[in-house]
This record gives C-alpha cells, sequence and structure tokens, in this order.
C-alpha cells in the first residue's frame, strides 16, 4: 500500500532533521511530508535536506489546519494509508510500524503512551483535561481510550478523505476527532506506543495554555456531539 507519513511542524529545527533520519533508517520505503506551518526558523531547509516533501504555508494556520493541509495533500496524490506523527521527537518511530499493523482491523490506530510500562510525565493541566476528555470519549464510542490527545496515528485512506472535509475540527483536534469518527461509523483501535519527552521548544499545552487547551477543546467537543454527522 501506498503509505505517507505527515508531520505537521513549526519552528522545529531542532529535531525535525533526527526524527526524519530515523524514519528513513526504519522505513525507507515510505514517504514523508513536512506541512511547514509558517515557521521563522529553519524548519523547511532541514527537512528538505533530510529528503523529504515539504508544503510550505504562508500564514501559520495552527496544528489542526496543518494536519488538515496534509490530508488533502494525501488524498489528492492518492495514498492508501496515513501516519500522523510530530516533528518535535517525541513520538518514537520505531513504533510506526506497530501502527501500520494495527490498521489490518481497524479505520483509525491510535498511539497511546499510557498502555503498557509509562514513563511520560504529563503538566497538572493536561493531565486533568486528558481524564475529562478520556471519560467523555469512553462514554460517547463505549470504547476505553486511554489517551485521546495522541497525536501519533495511522488511518486508512477513507478516514483521511472524511477528515479532509469541512467538519473537521481544525482548532485542537485530539478528544473530538474520536467522536467524530465514531459518530460517522469508523473502527478505531488503540495500541501501545513510545513517547518521550518534548526536549526543545514549548508546547501548545504548557503553562496557561493548557487552561485555554482544556477550555477549546470542551467546546470542540460538545459542538461535535451537537452537530449532523454523515455516516461514512
Amino acid at each position: 500500500m501506498k503509505t505517507l507519513i505527515i508531520m505537521p511542524a513549526r519552528n522545529e529545527e531542532q529535531t525535525i532533521g533526527l526524527v526524519i533520519a530515523k524514519l528513513k533508517s526504519l522505513l525507507p520505503n515510505i514517504d514523508i511530508l513536512v506541512v511547514n506551518d509558517a515557521s521563522t526558523d529553519k524548519t523547511a531547509e532541514v527537512a528538505l535536506k533530510a529528503g523529504t516533501k515539504v508544503v510550505n504555508l504562508p500564514i501559520n494556520l495552527g496544528y489542526g489546519g496543518a494536519v488538515q493541509t496534509g490530508f488533502k495533500y494525501a488524498v489528492k496524490k492518492g495514498y492508501d494509508v496515513i501516519v500522523l506523527m510530530d516533528a518535535d521527537g517525541q513520538h518514537e518511530p520505531a513504533c510506526v510500524p506497530d501502527l501500520l499493523e494495527a490498521l489490518k482491523d481497524a479505520d483509525f490506530v491510535l498511539g497511546s503512551r499510557f498502555l503498557g510500562n509509562c514513563n511520560y510525565k504529563v503538566p497538572f493541566a493536561r493531565r486533568v483535561g486528558m481524564w475529562l476528555f478520556g471519560k467523555i470519549v469512553n462514554w460517547v464510542t463505549g470504547q476505553k481510550i486511554t489517551d485521546p490527545t495522541s497525536g501519533f496515528q495511522a488511518m486508512k485512506r477513507k478516514v483521511v478523505e472524511f477528515l479532509s472535509g469541512d467538519h473537521y475540527p481544525v482548532d485542537f483536534p485530539d478528544a473530538d476527532v474520536l467522536i467524530l469518527l465514531h459518530r460517522a461509523g469508523f473502527q478505531i483501535k488503540e495500541i501501545p506506543v513510545v513517547m518521550h519527552q518534548r526536549l526543545h521548544g514549548v508546547s501548545m499545552h504548557s503553562h496557561l495554555k493548557a487552561f485555554y487547551y482544556v477550555f477549546k477543546m470542551s467546546l470542540s467537543i460538545l459542538a461535535t456531539l451537537m452537530r449532523t454527522v454523515p455516516r461514512k
């Protein structure tokens, strides 16, 4: 199957080269697309030098906008399978084959840092949000999800086509995407993956941003529950 790894990136010049190098050593036959979200550093240059495809956004669209740009690219170029992962080194490239293997009996695979042995430290505000969103997702889907905000994912083309549409929540696409996919009739599976602490830069979930994230995600989940969702 034609597979594409999508990495949204903003100001990740310090880490993205190492992530790409490890991916290429493990999966030399899989294409990699970096969606450069109007970085002000050399993210795009480093990615190009490392041998990936790069889409440069003229303005900062944010994480969701960058991700959906990657989805639209994948659909246009005819990819069958998509892996979504971060460019900051938190997502372990060696876990990508596990995500792809799990797609054999699911439409969408979510990588969880909390299944198996977990050494990942989560800030208090985000931990509260993850607990709350996990409870909501579990209630709505009837499926136990341990890491509803994980951005380490794999999905089939039909999911990517669905998420390329207007119903995709571009602000903070996390737990609300799981609810959206469930309501649309897609099969979701969660598997253990390894995630590392962020070494450089500032996460969107840090400090006061984490409380804003919880507020915005709560509104997005409410909107997702209230809207009419087309079936797959």
